[in-house]
């Protein structure tokens, strides 16, 4: 990090430039630069030149009642507040492969102390951000909005129209449905010949908001804007909970559209959050990054970096072995257990987790579930405990399925707890899907769930959990809060505070991170957590797009995409699955113990390629050889690229034969995953495309590219 200290008249001229203004120069990349700049007399600011002068779009915006916006807009920009703010010094310091820089501003009308914390990786092109807001007035300030990072030309000093927007749609079964938006298209932010109309800023944005609990479950809390031939830059918002991203114009002091990103957690519009800051009270935002690059799938790469740099304790990707999709279904017992745990075993699995249902004695357990005992009628011999010790005679880890966060109506836990226990509304408790949702604020809840979770690991001795979560209380709770908004930030946070403490007591515990698939996929529980699985799709015709898309999100090796072969299943549809869970961390089940034996070779020659890769998946960046599919798309490829290999997992969906080139990395091109008789033709000449003649489908392939110093 550099810093420069701009003297009057150094600069180019601007209207707002003749004043002193300290830069800090956050990084410096052949794809651009990202300068804070502190001025005299204005907001601070981020800025994607040196050169730049005062930005346009304050680096802060806080709407609060009573102080509105400074001009009429839809956004959350140009705030009376954000407009305001004046900077009143900044701090740097160093620490484990971090620098963060804290920018302090202060309001004079409102009394308001604000500091934004920059957190720099070292060696990269990355940052992390995050507000917080002090009411240093005497007066209470009841805040609507508080950003969590805002920049103006995000990817340089290029025109509006030029700029596409990534995007991801997400739903259950359906996640990682990524598009490019033009800018300028009809979905985008029009031309509006803003200077005509008296110098304002336009009043719309295009925005993604997430609402509830479900942090990942109407769009991915990510996204890249790309520059037409130009910087990429991704961001993403690391909350578990209720967001929004937007993108706005506004207009610079040269009457020039200045594209602008915000980005921030709850918000009283989107979210029904307001926050009453009494006197010496403090609040601080939810934590977004960015990444920056050449261009869109190297700030993506970068990201992944970025990410697995925000994670607390990665450990190896071990293969874990689940009996639930396509397999029991939530219907374990002891006999139909221990041939599939013999299965697994010889399939090569680590880890086995008992799904769904273990807890059950009456066959319906949807609205029953809260006490997590283990089922009498479903281990009748032995109880779980004869199950899970042989998941450890097989050499593997014992898991079980928890749904810690719900009870089910017909729960006795119902009537044991307090009804402030449960997420409430006007004093009711909250109820979805035959369940209500427990408030973790409360001391009983926790001591509850740690109670339960010391239980099995002491008892049972389960190293691992996947934890679920199916319903969402929508817009939150206002039992003890001021707002619902601030309920469910509050409860979102108080979740975030029970994980911390679980993995205190039991720091060797793996935690996969589960919520109706991929419905609440964000790197404020991923930064915690082990793995995340991508989705409950059971179509494996489906789940390609999925995969591919999942690597937008998540790094690669917490990226868990079932393979769920079965002895019903031909060659290539063992092959096609197997490849599906290749594509990032392989996350195995089906009735393997049934397969015969040239079925159980070709899955273990899946799990072990998988086992070989280890040491390059947690090192890999991901990347599309055809670029990001649509949901419908016939032909798939997704790549990961370690310093001396890459994989390509190539699905084709198509009933025909079909031909292709690919653009891979340089180097020599062979297949490391297919069924014995392989009919794909596989060729190259010298380093140009690689050429792929398939035949009819559907069918899928893992191919492996050898090359050296590429990283």
């Amino acid at each position: 990090m550099r810093f420069h200290r701009a003297v009057q008249g150094s600069q180019p001229t601007t209207a707002n430039h003749s004043s002193a203004a300290t830069r800090l120069i956050l990084w410096s990349e052949d794809s651009g630069e990202l300068v804070l700049v502190l001025p005299d007399d204005a907001p601070a600011g981020l800025a994607t030149s040196a050169g730049a002068g005062t930005p346009t779009q304050p680096l802060v915006e806080i709407l609060a009642v009573g102080q509105g916006r400074a001009n009429a807009n839809t956004r959350n920009t140009a705030t009376a507040i954000g407009a305001r703010l004046r900077v009143l010094g900044h701090d740097v310091t160093s620490e484990d492969g971090w620098t963060t820089v804290r920018v302090f501003q202060g309001d004079a009308v409102t009394g308001l102390h604000v500091t934004s914390h920059l957190r720099v990786r070292a060696n990269g092109s990355s940052l992390q951000s995050w507000t917080s807001v002090r009411n240093d007035g005497s007066a209470p300030v009841v805040l609507q909005t508080v950003s969590s990072l805002m920049i103006g030309r995000p990817v340089g000093a290029v025109p509006v129209a030029d700029t596409l927007s990534l995007e991801g749609r997400s739903e259950w079964v359906g996640e990682n449905r990524w598009a490019w938006t033009s800018l300028s298209g009809q979905d985008g932010l029009v031309g509006l010949d803003l200077p005509a109309h008296q110098h304002q800023d336009a009043r719309g944005a295009r925005s993604l908001v997430s609402t509830g609990s479900w942090s990942s479950g109407r769009y991915n809390p990510a996204g890249v804007l790309l520059a037409e031939g130009g910087p990429g830059l991704a961001w993403q918002v690391e909350h578990n909970g209720a967001w929004r991203a937007e993108l706005g114009v506004r207009l610079d002091e040269s009457d020039d559209e200045v594209l602008v990103l915000g980005l921030f957690g709850p918000t009283d519009d989107d979210h029904a959050w307001t926050r009453v800051l009494g006197a010496g009270e403090s609040f601080e935002s939810v934590q977004v990054s960015l990444a920056a690059s050449s261009g869109w799938q190297d700030a993506l790469a970068e990201m992944t970096r970025h990410r697995r740099a925000l994670r607390r304790n990665p450990r190896r990707p071990a293969v874990v072995f689940n009996d639930y999709m396509n397999t029991l279904m939530g219907d374990p017992t002891t006999a139909k257990l221990l041939p599939l745990i013999d299965g697994a075993a010889r399939a090569g699995a680590e880890y086995f987790c008992i799904d769904a249902g273990w807890y059950d004695d009456g066959g319906d357990w949807w609205d029953s579930v809260g006490l997590w005992e283990p089922s009498v009628s479903r281990f009748p011999d032995g109880g779980l405990r004869r199950v899970t010790a042989a998941v450890r005679a097989g050499g593997m880890v014992p898991g079980l399925w928890l749904e810690p966060e719900v009870i089910g109506v017909r729960s006795p836990l119902v009537e044991r707890l307090p009804d402030e226990a449960f997420l409430q509304r006007h004093g009711v408790r909250i109820t979805e899907h035959g369940r209500h949702l427990l408030d973790l604020r409360h001391r009983d809840v926790v001591k509850h769930l740690d109670e339960v979770v010391d239980r099995l690991v002491e008892c049972f001795g389960v190293g691992y959990f996947k934890l679920d979560y199916n319903v969402t209380p929508g817009v939150g709770t206002d039992q003890d809060a001021d707002s619902p908004g601030d309920g469910l930030l509050q409860q979102n946070r108080a979740h975030l505070d029970w994980i911390d403490g679980v993995l205190a007591r039991h720091p060797n515990l793996v935690i996969e991170n589960c919520a109706s698939g991929a419905m609440r996929s964000d790197y404020a529980l991923l930064s915690r957590l082990d793995l995340q699985s991508t989705s409950d799709q059971q179509n494996p015709l489906l789940y390609p797009p999925i995969a591919a898309g999942a690597l937008v999100g998540i790094v690669p090796e917490q990226a868990a995409n079932w393979a769920y072969p079965q002895p019903d299943m031909t060659d290539e549809q063992i092959v096609f699955t197997l490849c599906t869970g290749l594509a990032g961390r392989l996350y195995l089940s089906g009735k393997l113990h049934e397969m015969s034996p040239e079925q159980a070779a070709l899955v273990a020659a899946g799990v072990d390629l998988a086992k070989q890769w280890t040491s390059r998946l947690v090192d890999s960046v991901p990347f599309w050889p055809l670029g990001l599919p649509t949901w419908s798309a016939p032909l798939v490829a997704a790549g990961l690229r370690s310093a001396d290999e890459s994989l390509v997992v190539v699905w084709w969906r198509g009933a025909e034969a079909t031909e292709l080139d690919l653009d891979l990395p340089a180097g020599a091109v062979d297949i490391a995953y297919g069924p014995p008789d392989d009919g794909w033709h596989v060729t190259r000449d010298a380093d140009g495309p690689v050429q792929l003649r398939i035949p009819a489908g559907p069918q899928a392939r893992v191919l492996r590219v050898r090359h050296a110093g590429l990283t």
